[in-house]
């Protein structure tokens, strides 16, 4: 299951999605937790030193192994270097999977133990001074669509991403990655403006979308966020003595956390896991290519100097099961 966290600056998303990594470490689940937001902080909501955390090795540094590694036979990518961040997989690419070991993870993953269980953990990179003038933020991130893009995972897999502040994953599409989005909203008029963008922007692409209300003080709050976003409202959480402990680099042991926060991870578990239902590996494959094509009209043909629509593979989707990904030609989504 592919679970992202969304929401304004500030509105404690990193927070949030670190809890729920606890939460599913603790019942063993196998994770994979990504930071793909610029401004790095999972790492040190998880646990981990200031210097733990700036020694991650950065996904936008290993790009060129990312491409080279998941293009595999590809026989529709000429090359690596005209693979994109919207580049789908096809007949020949290799895949990604939870559980097993590979050079993307060797090269980008780090273990991290949380209360006896271990998960890895992936960061996108920080942007640097050295980028500035010359990179774009959007290249970064871009090795984390990649990778999502060639991921395959089951019902007791979970990969979750900590995503950039606001609504910049509409730009590329990676906002339909995801069995399940939680935004993390605020209870004022700021806190709810980015579920407002995502819900408009996501109605055309049956995301999965629950609010999650952080900060929330009272019942008068409570009101609010329902007013404001209706039946997506899944739960809300208020003051954690437990958050509070650490984000001064003090964390408790996770089975300390306070009831009514863990019956709140508990709830976004429950919607995460009945998102299962819903998944459609055609649907999913056809919007992968949909923004691909569009990636490759407005700039990837021109930076590649190729045309990236011959990457498109129409006798493939991607499947739970490998084995049964290549499709005939007959019943493939076609890339419009």
């Amino acid at each position: 299951m592919k679970i992202a966290f969304v929401g304004k600056g500030g509105s404690g998303k990193t927070t949030l999605s670190s809890l729920f990594i606890r939460h599913l470490a603790a019942t063993g689940s196998p994770v994979v937790a990504v930071d793909a937001d610029i401004n790095q902080h999972l790492g040190a909501a998880l646990g981990l030193t200031d210097e733990e955390a700036a020694a991650l090795p950065a996904m936008g540094a290993q790009l060129p192994l990312i491409k080279e590694y998941l293009r595999g036979a590809n026989p529709r990518i000429a090359s690596a270097e005209t693979m994109i961040k919207t580049t789908p997989p096809g007949g020949g690419s290799r895949l990604l999977r939870v559980r097993e070991e590979n050079p993307v993870y060797d090269a980008c993953a780090r273990p991290l133990e949380l209360d006896g269980n271990a998960i890895r953990l992936m960061a996108t990179g920080p942007f640097t001074e050295s980028d500035l003038g010359v990179a774009c933020y959007h290249s970064k991130v871009g090795a984390v669509e990649l990778c999502l893009n060639h991921l395959v995972d089951g019902r007791d897999e979970f990969v979750v991403v900590d995503m950039t502040a606001g609504s910049d994953s509409f730009a590329s599409g990676m906002f339909t990655r995801f069995d399940m989005t939680f935004l993390v909203a605020e209870p004022t008029r700021k806190g709810v403006s980015v579920y407002r963008q995502y819900k408009e922007y996501a109605r055309d692409f049956g995301v999965a979308l629950c609010v999650v209300g952080n900060k929330v003080q009272g019942q008068d709050d409570v009101d609010f966020l329902r007013q404001e976003v209706g039946d997506d409202l899944l739960v809300t959480v208020g003051h954690s003595d437990w958050v509070r402990a650490m984000e001064k680099g003090r964390p408790p042991r996770f089975e300390l956390l306070e009831s009514a926060n863990r019956e709140a991870l508990t709830t976004m578990f429950t919607a995460a896991d009945a998102s299962y239902k819903r998944r459609d590996w055609e649907r999913y494959t056809r919007q992968m290519v949909h923004f691909h094509l569009k990636n490759a009209a407005s700039w990837g043909n021109e930076r590649t100097g190729a045309d990236l629509a011959d990457q498109v593979d129409p006798d493939f989707v991607l499947r739970e099961n490998p084995e049964s990904a290549q499709v005939s030609a007959s019943s493939a989504p076609q890339p419009a």
